[in-house]
Parts: structure tokens; C-alpha cells; sequence
């Protein structure tokens, strides 16, 4: 069984794009379904099909003479209605399955998040046994949860399907992670104690995860319906990482601390307000952030590592120094 025609869904994003450019550089016929269309796309010469997640007929249609599907689209983020939320992460799964079901695609890999399963407490060296918390302080890791949920029951009903949790994604081009670090360079504090560890991943590791991910499904279809945890398999403290960005941006670190009490407090108080008036715009904190901030978050790979021969090719050290080169010539 050999796949062919591999579509993305997200593949102007962050990760999708890198996703992306490793399928095109194995002369693969790659189409991305996004809301938006990107040049740099067109200049990898991959056929952009633009429509919504949430619009059932267009991505059954999207997905017609696919051989392999990348679930990479989402919703991210710490605050916002929770049916849009919804919408994006939940009903756009379902129809991803839906789609990968009907036009009989021969395997879907789903990109999740770790988020899923934070119960608000340390979890150090965790691994795919852990279970998902029985409350959500957010709506992103709550709807992600439940379209992995989906897509579990999807593998068990015959779709071939893969789950990674990628954690903290970063690197050039990151659209989301490091400019809100960036963003609010002057404002960070840092929050809780200081020997507090995370995973994170570069954004090349993980769409290599994801590549291997397709590869060894087709070679042993016993993997479908399994979840993988991926990372640099580096913990580190979030706050020397957070330090690294900036440094990498030319800026200075992170100065001041609260302790997690008080931006538990805090991110409690601006939900409040934001919720009573309806702001749009996300707070300064909320109890999510508070929670994760305040908290070991780093994960065994031991399984990717097996199943999948997953190893981070790109070392953090190298990574931070393509980061520094980008935010100085934009390459």
C-alpha cells in the first residue's frame, strides 16, 4: 500500500507549513485545506483548497483522492467562547473523520496537545497511560480532549489513525508561542518556584514525529489508535527557556515573580471581569496560564522512541541558534 496524495489541513500554520515542506521534499502531491490562502505555499508549488473545518461537505469534497490525512488545524489559545472552541477542534474532527471515512483514506494523523490530560497538578515524566482530568479550566485543552477522543473511537470503528502530543512548539517562523512571549516582554513575571521543568519540542522534531508517525502506521497498522508524546526529551526550566526566546530576540529576561497563589488569584479576578463584560481580547493572566505556569509539565517519549523511532534531530542549542538567525535576517 503506498500513499501518494497527502493532504494537511492547517498547512499554512506554524507546524502544518513544516509538515508541509518535509512531504514536498519527498515528491509527495501535497494539498492543503485552510481558511486563508499562502504564497509560500504556492511557491512550493502545493495546491491550497481554502474552506472551514466546521463545513462537512467541503472538506468531504477537500478530501477526495487522498491517500494520508494531517489533522494539524485547530483553534489554540487560553481564552475565548468556548463554541468556537468547539467548533474548530470538535466539529472539524468529526468531519475530518467523517471525510477520511467516506473517500476511504488510507490513515489519518491527528496533532494533539499534552494539554489534554493537565489536571492543574506536576506531571513529571508522564507517560500515554495518564488519564484525561475530570474538569477543564479552559476550553482549548477541553475540546482538544474530546477530538481526541473522537479519533480514538474513529481507530476503533477502522480508520488507521495516529495521535502525537507535541509540546510547546518552537522555532523560526512561530506564530504563536514566542511572540506572546515577545509581546509581553516588559509585563512577564515569573510565576510559582524556579526549578519547575517542561518539554518542549522544535518545530522541525515534530513534524519529523509526525512524517514517522505516517510512515510506521503504514508499515504496522497494529499501531492505530495509539498516542505518542513527543519533545526535544530535554526538560527544562520554562523560565530559562522563556529567557532563551528573548535572548534570541535581543531582549532582556524575565524580571520579577509572583507566587502561584497570587496569579491563581489573579487570572480568577480578570476572567471575572473579561466574562462580565465581555472582552474579547484575552487577560493578562487567567487561571489556566496561573496553573500551568506554577507546574512541572514533561513527559516520557519512551514509546515514540520505540514504536515510531522518534529521536529530536535538531538539539535545543541548535535550535535556539536558527531562532536568533531568523529573528536577525528573517531566514
Amino acid at each position: 500500500m503506498e500513499i501518494k496524495n497527502v493532504l494537511v489541513t492547517g498547512g499554512g500554520g506554524f507546524l502544518g507549513k513544516a509538515i508541509v515542506k518535509k512531504l514536498v521534499k519527498k515528491n509527495l502531491s501535497v494539498t492543503s485545506f485552510s481558511r486563508n490562502f499562502y504564497p509560500d505555499l504556492e511557491n512550493l508549488g502545493v495546491l491550497q483548497i481554502q474552506g472551514d473545518l466546521a463545513d462537512k461537505n467541503a472538506v468531504a469534497k477537500a478530501f477526495r483522492n487522498i491517500d494520508s490525512v494531517f489533522h494539524v488545524a485547530a483553534k489554540p489559545g487560553i481564552w475565548g467562547p468556548f463554541e468556537e472552541f468547539f467548533q474548530a477542534n470538535v466539529t472539524g474532527t468529526e468531519n475530518v473523520i467523517f471525510a477520511c471515512l467516506e473517500n476511504k483514506i488510507k490513515q489519518l494523523i491527528y496533532t494533539s496537545s499534552p494539554s489534554v490530560i493537565f489536571d492543574e497538578n506536576d506531571m513529571e515524566n508522564v507517560d500515554e497511560s495518564a488519564p484525561y482530568p475530570k474538569k477543564y479550566l479552559a476550553p482549548y485543552p477541553e475540546t482538544k480532549a474530546m477530538a481526541e477522543k473522537k479519533v480514538i473511537s474513529a481507530a476503533k470503528k477502522g480508520l488507521s489513525t495516529i495521535i502525537i502530543r507535541p509540546h510547546l512548539i518552537w522555532g523560526p517562523e512561530d506564530n504563536h508561542m514566542v511572540p506572546g512571549i515577545i509581546n509581553r516582554a516588559n509585563k512577564l513575571k515569573r510565576v510559582g518556584r524556579k526549578d519547575d521543568l517542561v518539554d518542549t519540542i522544535y518545530v522541525d522534531n515534530a513534524a519529523d514525529a509526525h512524517l514517522l508517525a505516517s510512515q510506521k502506521l503504514m508499515e504496522n497498522p497494529l499501531l492505530s489508535g495509539n498516542i505518542y508524546f513527543v519533545s526535544q526529551d530535554e526538560p527544562v526550566s520554562k523560565w530559562e527557556m522563556a529567557d532563551a526566546f528573548l535572548d534570541a530576540a535581543g531582549l532582556p529576561p524575565i524580571r520579577g515573580h509572583v507566587s502561584a497563589k497570587a496569579a491563581y488569584i489573579a487570572g480568577s479576578i480578570f476572567e471575572f471581569i473579561y466574562t462580565l463584560f465581555n472582552i474579547k481580547k484575552e487577560p493578562p493572566i487567567t487561571r489556566f496560564a496561573a496553573k500551568e505556569l506554577a507546574t512541572s509539565h514533561w513527559f516520557n517519549i519512551s514509546r515514540a522512541k520505540k514504536d515510531l523511532g522518534y529521536y529530536p534531530k535538531i538539539s535545543t542549542k541548535e535550535g535556539l541558534r536558527k531562532l536568533k538567525q531568523w529573528f536577525s535576517t528573517g531566514k
